[in-house]
């Protein structure tokens, strides 16, 4: 038996698909948003019932659609990745842009910032993954061993005993690199199609990826190794962990799945309407 979960309001805003969404526990009332539009726009909850949200700021530069939008951990800053081939960082209390990462020869496709905000990763078209400092300097590209197709997603974990990047690709792999020396560390295989998302718990024990074989594997970032598989029963598109680590959230198809992971039970499926608004 699934619980249900009930619509509180719809953002409107965006003139091209919404890529990504951003929250921070510091500001539980502002959402940021990426969309193909080039702009990121900056949302404040207000949670009306007649309108849940209002647009505050948007965020422009970018000359291409907006892939990925990530905020840092004091929620004073977003960062971004675009079709452009460009990073920006971006200070939320201004709305502009304070620095502009160039390096990559073809579109970005994910962004991250660790958990300390003093380190960027971002992976892209070109098959590499690149380690920036926030002042915009690759610091190193990670190329060898690396995905043999395009990077669709990087993510740091958050463990600091065990400094590790956790990247994905369409060549169908989750590949674990060691923070210090930017070595690889674990070949994780067994998706069958190309993957669009990673995602790491918070206590940066476990990962979970998802793409088109509609497969949501969850792997041991400690010991290394495959855990569980959950079926999504769609091509999954994103997946995050609850701050709690035990719930598991995945954009699969037209629906939404949230399972307890540590018990693999589905616990929500949200089924959404694909007719316009």
């Amino acid at each position: 038996m699934t619980e249900q979960m009930t619509l509180r309001g719809t953002l409107k805003g965006h003139n091209g698909w919404v890529t990504q969404i951003a929250t921070t526990p510091q500001f539980p009332d502002m959402i940021l948003s990426a969309s193909r539009d080039k702009t990121i726009i900056m949302w404040k909850l207000t949670r009306d019932e007649t309108n849940y949200g209002i647009p505050q700021r948007a965020l422009r530069g970018h000359s291409h659609f907006v892939s990925d939008v990530v905020i840092s951990s004091d929620g004073q800053f977003a960062l971004s990745g675009s079709w452009d081939g460009t990073l920006r960082l971006w200070d939320l209390t201004t709305g502009t842009t304070t620095r502009r990462f160039v390096g990559h020869t073809k579109d970005v496709l994910s962004v991250a910032f660790s958990s300390d905000n003093r380190q960027i990763v971002s992976g892209s078209r070109d098959k590499t993954i690149k380690l920036w400092n926030t002042l915009g300097v690759c610091k190193y590209t990670v190329q060898d061993e690396s995905h043999s197709e395009w990077v669709s997603c990087v993510r740091f974990s958050p463990n600091s005993s065990n400094p590790i990047i956790v990247s994905c690709g369409w060549d169908k792999l989750v590949k674990v690199w060691n923070l210090a020396n930017c070595k690889l560390k674990t070949n994780h295989i067994g998706h069958t199609g190309y993957l669009n998302t990673v995602t790491v718990s918070p206590d940066g024990s476990l990962c979970a990826s998802g793409g088109k074989d509609g497969q949501a594997m969850l792997w041991d970032l400690n010991e290394g190794k495959h855990l569980y598989t959950l079926d999504g029963g769609d091509i999954i598109n994103a997946l995050c962990f609850s701050p709690n680590r035990y719930w598991l959230c995945a954009a699969t198809g037209p629906s939404i799945k949230i399972w307890l992971s540590w018990c693999r039970a589905l616990l929500v499926l949200v089924a959404l309407s694909s007719s316009p608004a």
